[in-house]
């Protein structure tokens, strides 16, 4: 099992003075990224109104998009222990490279593959990186056992409730082993009891595998008092048809 180890506390992801500009029907927005920092186990919650540039961090942070300028954006990869890649110099190739094998993603629509079973779906990136089948179905049981959804390995998404789904995708995420997990808006589609459920049972395992975890949410309410950290966010018009949205370090949620 050794593809699945953790070293833990070291910095995952450290990201110094980013900026993004994006233009549309004659609006400019300005997202600036002062520092952020994710370290191994850590639960970080973004939180924001909308239109505050929630979506175009977490896409810049999943190597997704690129930034139009960076100071320091740095990855510690697995292999590499605490030796950090610059993202901003690495080809596209490398960038896909780091994604499938680095970072894990839970969708808001949980984005399982319907003709798929639930072990099939939590085993996909572990397949797709090439890990030995023996290990990778061993490691999606542990995450269903975890996650509370052992007894619906065999099934197909569509026969779980929206809850179960969204446990399914946080196990697809975590089942190779990313040094981060990204996670836009996880419980926004289930009621309050069960997105709390979920938000317990992933901080907690991101937490024990030394996963750094980056939540976004509008919820505040959902994340008060459980995260490590809580990042927001400071809107200014500094002219019109302008926006410059600023990330801030809030106060411990």
């Amino acid at each position: 099992m050794a593809a699945f180890e953790h070293t833990g506390g070291e910095a995952v992801l450290t990201v110094a003075e980013m900026f993004k500009s994006r233009e549309k029907g004659g609006m400019r927005f300005d997202l600036r990224v002062p520092s952020f920092r994710v370290n191994a186990g850590e639960f970080v919650a973004v939180v924001g109104q909308s239109g505050c540039g929630k979506s175009t961090l977490l896409d810049m942070l999943g190597l997704v998009l690129r930034p139009d300028a960076v100071r320091e954006f740095s990855l510690v990869p697995r292999l590499k222990r605490n030796a950090a890649v610059n993202l901003m110099r690495l080809p596209e190739r490398l960038l896909a490279l780091l994604r499938r094998r680095e970072i894990g993603y839970v969708l808001q629509s949980g984005g399982l593959l319907p003709y798929l079973s639930v072990r099939a779906n939590i085993m996909l990136p572990c397949r797709l990186n090439g890990y030995p089948e023996e290990d990778s179905e061993a490691r999606a049981v542990t995450l269903a056992k975890l996650l509370d959804i052992a007894d619906h390995l065999d099934k197909k998404p569509a026969f779980l409730s929206g809850g179960q789904r969204q446990r399914v995708a946080i196990a697809r995420a975590l089942a190779h082993s990313p040094k981060l997990v990204l996670a836009d808006e996880p419980t926004a589609a289930v009621d309050t009891v069960t997105a709390r459920e979920i938000r317990d049972a992933f901080r907690a395992i991101a937490a024990e595998q030394g996963v750094g975890l980056v939540m976004v949410t509008h919820d505040r309410e959902l994340i008060r008092g459980c995260t490590d950290r809580t990042i927001g966010f400071s809107l200014e018009k500094p002219a019109p048809g302008h926006v410059v949205s600023t990330v801030l370090e809030a106060a411990h949620a």
